[in-house]
């Protein structure tokens, strides 16, 4: 298990981690959300030594992160961290090198990532002659390549198209089936929700909301009504419900108890019910209601 103890980091006056804790369990999928400045990529770093938290530790199986330890996991940060004149089958190669691989296994491994990311005609390629999605990949591969017990992953699905994200997702998905620890950040909250079993989301660098997608989405006390007249939006105000706009739809804000015959009565009267939907919050309200945005 990957567990981020109480970790704390400040620059001058700027808290960026606040005694964060959480932790991520073995052949599972977190999402680790949260607005931009929360803290994430701070906190991914740790895992590496790439910055030093004031106090707390990030542990592994209960024991600190050494070198050897480091070896066996598998980080693609958010900027770039290729090679852009280097040709993609040797970058790849390269990265394997470099956690451990011998010859023979980084290039069997390196042939098994271009084909899974459908870049085996472009293993001669620089990386700089790939669009920026195939480049997306290639930094995937790279992070994969050795068979990583832990991927940390940050904004991994940025740049992506519509076929890429569902490779990609395809991809994590048979990782943590095979065992494989996955952490990623992430600004798709559909994505993460069709993705991800557990969430992680943080704020001024503390956790103000964890745990298994579909359970925080059960135990919300909050419900939202979408109905539709005649195939149109209903909109009309029903005394003692509140409504919300988002994104072109109209919901109705009920608690998970509340009676809705009177919504169902009142729009019966204005022509034929063609939708009546009475749903969890998604995701999306999930987040927005924990960092009070």
């Amino acid at each position: 298990m990957l567990e981020f103890g109480e970790l704390t980091k400040r620059y001058g006056e700027v808290v960026a981690l606040d005694r964060l804790s959480f932790q991520v369990h073995p052949g599972r999928i977190l999402g680790f959300l949260g607005p931009n400045g929360a803290g994430k990529t701070t906190a991914m770093r740790c895992v590496f030594g790439l910055v030093a938290p004031d106090s707390g530790r990030v542990t592994w199986n209960g024991a600190g992160i050494d070198r050897e330890t480091q070896l066996r996991f598998g980080y693609m940060p958010e900027e770039r961290g290729l090679y852009p004149k280097m040709r993609v089958g040797e970058q790849i190669a390269y990265f394997a090198r470099l956690s451990g691989m011998d010859g023979g296994e980084a290039t069997s491994a390196t042939d098994h990532w271009l084909a899974r990311f459908d870049l085996s005609a472009r293993g001669d390629s620089k990386l700089e002659e790939l669009s920026h999605g195939n480049q997306q990949r290639v930094q995937l591969a790279c992070a994969l390549v050795h068979r990583p017990e832990v991927a940390v992953l940050d904004e991994p699905f940025a740049g992506l198209d519509p076929i890429g994200m569902e490779t990609m997702a395809q991809v994590l998905r048979a990782l943590a089936v095979a065992g494989m620890t996955i952490v990623f950040s992430s600004h798709q909250l559909d994505l993460v929700a069709d993705v991800c079993q557990d969430v992680v989301i943080i704020d001024n660098g503390h956790v103000v909301l964890s745990g298994e997608v579909n359970e925080l989405r059960r135990l919300s006390p909050v419900r939202f009504l979408e109905v539709e007249v005649n195939g149109r939006p209903w909109t009309k105000h029903v005394e003692g419900v509140t409504s919300s706009d988002d994104n072109g739809r109209h919901r109705y804000v009920l608690s998970r108890t509340a009676p809705i015959e009177q919504i169902l009565e009142q729009a019966r009267r204005d022509g034929e019910l063609t939708r009546f939907a009475f749903e969890p919050p998604n995701l999306t309200d999930l987040f927005r209601e924990a960092v009070g945005r």
